[in-house]
């Protein structure tokens, strides 16, 4: 058990950098898993993270079951609320939303899992969840009913991660939001890596490589790309050729 995180963990030690792509299973049809996964697997992608923030009751698993028939690259849910889980995954990011504070998803969505989970394969990280300003309203908002934090008020940011580190959290992830126009800052990112020892996650609004490498320069350990590459599945290859998609 633990193989996931105790791969984030190794890469961390050694500086290895880590990329995942996020895939929305109601943004992605069935029909086209096939065909997205010949370009996902000639690319240098460690993680598939699965979810969204409005799935539709059952299509994750049936979705998850799909993507398994594609590809060897561990899978891994960051789901929007507990009926999108699914014991086909390997992994399961256990989320709190920290940036919120809505109860429903602080620990209830988390309390309603827990009848899946305890009879469950999955390997379960728990992650806190930081949602930051990406210059959009986004689906997290919207179905969370939380606002996100300012990306200038990096103290508040930061302070965030590290309750979250404190209260036990095995990663944390600073989002900027599914459709982001903003990625998440370099100066964030680097104060949040400053002031926590355990796995950085970052994700949204990622877009060329200077972004990527900016990304991983200042402290973050893994990288999420997932509306970009919704948008333009060639995003991966853009990306690596340090070209823009827009």
């Amino acid at each position: 058990m633990n193989i996931i995180y105790k791969k984030i963990l190794s890469a961390k030690k050694k500086g290895e950098k880590l990329l995942a792509v996020l895939l929305d299973p109601d943004k992605l049809d069935l029909i086209k898993v096939s065909e997205t996964f010949i370009k996902i697997n000639q690319s240098q992608v460690d993680f598939i993270f699965i979810g969204g923030s409005t799935v539709k009751n059952g299509i994750t698993d049936k979705f998850v079951k799909e993507v398994k028939k594609n590809t060897t690259i561990p899978l891994v849910l960051f789901p929007g609320d507990f009926s999108q889980i699914t014991n086909k995954a390997d992994a399961i990011l256990f989320l709190t939303l920290l940036s919120g504070r809505n109860p429903e998803y602080l620990i209830e969505q988390q309390i309603k899992s827990v009848p899946f989970l305890q009879n469950s394969n999955l390997e379960i990280i728990p992650t806190g969840y930081i949602l930051v300003d990406g210059g959009v309203e986004t689906a997290v908002q919207r179905v969370s009913n939380t606002q996100p934090i300012s990306q200038k008020k990096i103290n508040k940011i930061t302070q965030t991660a590290c309750a979250g580190m404190y209260l036990g959290n095995k990663l944390i992830y600073l989002e900027a939001g599914s459709g982001a126009k903003n990625s998440v800052k370099p100066e964030v990112v680097k104060a949040v890596k400053e002031n926590i020892n355990i796995p950085l996650i970052v994700g949204g609004g990622i877009r060329t490589k200077e972004q990527l490498e900016e990304t991983y320069k200042n402290g973050a350990d893994l990288v999420v790309v997932g509306t970009a590459f919704e948008e333009n599945n060639k995003i991966l290859n853009k990306i690596l050729k340090n070209e823009s998609i827009n």
